[in-house]
């Protein structure tokens, strides 16, 4: 998948429900991201270790009853050394209680359209007896991957290839091979289980464009990071990303200002806007067409949006931009003020 405009160029059984395993763990990633951004977390919170953290078993840092460490700290344990001990105390920081914690996980799973999904853990592990499994699809990794992507702070966790922990008596060490060995890989997650195999979200940047690649339940690990990095290198060198506008770009068409200090303004591009394409496939016709009202009211903000700009391919339309506001425009001063000015 190129997670800007969510485009899959190679799928197969991609709605196979599967165990997560550990990929569970990216939607407590998402969650985390999510209200960094939003200013509800913040990396120097304080989280507590409860009882029941301190005694989950499978990949850990044994954390101890009690024990206090910031929310960055226990992110990577938990983004780089899936820890489950430190996924525990975080859901339960957040939510109160791993229950509540998963639930808010269904509802995001909901809200972004991942059907096949749906979560019983925290974390990933085997389920007990008469418990049901963490379930998910490639597809809906794809997803919540294309998400993730979006926040560099997950993308700099997930980069991280090793790193001390409780004042360097630990050592965290990424269990994504992939950003030892594929140039430009810096994510996101893996999981294994015996039932569910060897799992991994990868993704890559190169040269202004990035992939995901998702393969689950491959019976071997080198197998499993093999063919996650033979889609990664088929997509970067049969696809690119051609620029059609260039981020503060503006566009031909002007904007009337009612009541502002200029009469009109043209608005410009608030992002880069490219085409996801194969190398080869030049003919291609790309074209751009304005959505823009015929006047705003002053006063005017920098960077406010004023428009739409929709790109299509072949007739087809793939994509949207903003067009904003190059510069502020105040209201108008009336001729009373403009002469109090010059006295």
């Amino acid at each position: 998948m190129e997670p800007t405009t969510g485009t899959v160029i190679f799928a197969k059984n991609e709605h196979e429900p599967w165990p997560t395993a550990s990929l569970a763990k990216m939607m407590v990633m998402l969650i985390v991201a999510e209200k960094l951004q939003n200013g509800s977390l913040k990396l120097t919170d304080p989280i507590t270790t409860s009882r029941k953290a301190a005694e989950m078993g499978g990949s850990q840092v044994y954390l101890k009853q009690g024990e206090t460490f910031p929310l960055a700290d226990m992110m990577k344990a938990i983004v780089v050394h899936s820890a489950n001990d430190a996924t525990v105390a975080v859901a339960e920081y957040i939510a109160g209680s791993t229950e509540a914690f998963v639930q808010m996980m269904n509802r995001k799973a909901q809200q972004l359209g991942m059907k096949d999904t749906h979560y019983y853990s925290v974390h990933g592990l085997p389920p007990d007896p008469g418990q049901k499994a963490d379930v998910s699809s490639a597809y809906d990794e794809a997803l919540l991957a294309r998400q993730l992507v979006r926040y560099p702070i997950i993308l700099k966790w997930s980069a991280i290839r090793s790193a001390p922990f409780r004042n360097g008596t630990f050592t965290l060490q990424n269990t994504n091979h992939l950003v030892f060995t594929y140039g430009g890989c810096d994510g996101l997650k893996t999981g294994f289980y015996h039932q569910a195999g060897f799992n991994v979200v990868a993704t890559a940047h190169r040269a202004g464009m990035r992939l995901i690649a998702v393969v689950l339940g491959s019976p071997l690990k080198r197998e499993n990071f093999q063919q996650a990095a033979v889609m990664m290198s088929e997509g970067f060198a049969n696809y690119e990303m051609r620029r059609v506008a260039a981020k503060g770009a503006a566009v031909s068409k002007e904007v009337a200002i009612r009541n502002g200090e200029i009469a009109s303004l043209k608005p410009v591009f608030a992002e880069d806007a490219s085409v996801f394409v194969k190398r080869d496939d030049a003919a291609k016709a790309i074209a751009i067409s304005y959505e823009l009202p015929p006047e705003v009211n002053a006063p005017v903000v920098a960077g406010q949006k004023v428009g739409t700009a929709e790109i299509s391919l072949d007739g087809k339309p793939i994509s949207a931009v903003a067009l904003v506001a190059p510069k502020a425009v105040p209201v108008q001063k009336s001729m009373l003020s403009r002469l109090w000015e010059h006295l």
